[in-house]
């Protein structure tokens, strides 16, 4: 069948009728479908994950009464469902003496969350507002969640073996896992999804995202998040019983779990053809320091499921947090006002905008803005001759 989806007024004819026949066993499969290999029983779980993750979401169901979007399909939808996206997250915050940071006060005097969304239902009296004393704001925009199920089967043990908080070696870089709850286990784990490596398991982070972007709440977010917005307007907004999640009777399945499912199955981006400028700029991307933070490949665990068995992870990222000088000044979970987790590079051909807000329209413009722990890495790109600069941008621009 076909879903027509419809995102900043452009429809997107979505196929949706992917037969698990048609995946085959080879290793390279079009952006945004399902991992080679693949059960049938998993494409099953994938298709009832991707339907539910493009499905649009309306009041009734308990779409916010805070949102900032639709469905999970508004947020990532370039270049194909799952991807990144042009909708930006609002967060705020206040930056006091030192530096310091916290989340803004609730009007009862306890600390409330970052995050502010855009829109409400049913009218602006439900609108999250900044309190008078926020003095620091930012913009984020979607991570693409190709591959993510192979980088939740990356064990934190892979992750931390590359963490030098102290920088003990003098490069300069000092790179540290985020440490957060797992939030069904309740175990300590290391965070890797997010922009600032806030959640540690993709459930944790489907749970997330259908609670604060679309004011959905469910079995591990079972409170409603509206900034400001007091428990007797609440009941007023968003009348609907929390959680609004639950399964479906037919399925047994919940809409964290369908999500969960989809992009645990997600294929990661395979590389574009390459050339010998491309080759010769994988060279040079190692050798000016690039690959100190964006490590090529990480590798999964030992897992019963043969498309995670120590699988290598070609993700350019060692999922740590760093200061590169381009934080975005919230604190988050266990990382700090200026630091952001490695950002992955696979599929850094299909990003039109670049670092956590957008803000840099190209790769070269995203280098140049790099600092701090990146700062020798970008006066050595700054130094490369003509040829090969060219040769780094073209193996960039391959991923």
């Amino acid at each position: 069948m076909k879903r027509t989806l419809v995102v900043g007024g452009t429809a997107i004819v979505l196929l949706m009728a992917i037969s698990w026949q048609a995946i085959g066993q080879s290793t390279t499969v079009p952006v945004g479908h399902p991992l080679a290999g693949i059960t049938p029983h998993e494409f099953e779980r994938f298709r009832l994950g991707l339907e539910d993750f493009l499905e649009v979401e309306t009041s009734e169901e308990g779409l916010g009464p805070a949102y900032n979007g639709t469905s999970c399909g508004v947020c990532h939808s370039i270049p194909a469902v799952g991807g990144a996206g042009l909708t930006t997250e609002v967060r705020a915050g206040v930056r006091g003496r030192g530096g310091r940071f916290r989340p803004p006060l609730l009007p009862d005097g306890t600390p409330g969350d970052t995050l502010f969304q855009v829109f409400s239902t049913p009218d602006h009296a439900c609108q999250p507002v900044f309190p008078d004393e926020v003095n620091v704001v930012a913009r984020r925009i979607p991570i693409p969640l190709f591959g993510a199920g192979l980088v939740e089967a990356i064990l934190d043990s892979e992750i931390t073996a590359r963490a030098d908080p102290n920088d003990r070696d003098r490069d300069g870089i000092s790179g540290r896992a985020a440490l957060v709850e797992d939030l069904v286990t309740g175990e300590l784990r290391v965070g890797r999804f997010g922009w600032k490596s806030q959640l540690a398991t993709l459930r944790d982070f489907a749970g997330d995202a259908y609670r604060n972007e679309m004011g959905i709440t469910n079995e591990i977010f079972p409170l409603e998040l509206a900034f400001g917005v007091s428990a007797e307007k609440m009941i007023l907004c968003d009348p609907i019983p929390d959680p609004e999640d639950f399964a479906d009777p037919l399925t047994g399945l919940s809409g964290v779990d369908n999500f969960t499912a989809f992009m645990q199955f997600l294929a990661p981006p395979s590389r574009a053809r390459t050339n010998g400028a491309a080759h010769m700029g994988e060279d040079v991307f190692d050798s000016i320091g690039c690959s100190s933070c964006h490590v090529p490949t990480l590798r999964t665990g030992p897992s019963n499921n043969p498309l995670f068995d120590r699988q290598p992870v070609s993700l350019f990222s060692d999922l740590l947090l760093h200061d590169i000088g381009t934080g975005d000044g919230i604190g988050q979970g266990d990382a700090a006002p200026n630091e952001i987790r490695t950002p992955a590079l696979w599929g850094l051909r299909f990003r039109g905008i670049l670092l956590h807000d957008g803000s840099a329209g190209s790769i070269g413009e995203a280098i140049h803005r790099h600092g701090v722990e990146a700062g020798a890495a970008r006066k050595a790109y700054r130094r490369l001759d003509k040829r090969s600069r060219e040769a780094l941008l073209e193996f960039l621009g391959s991923l």
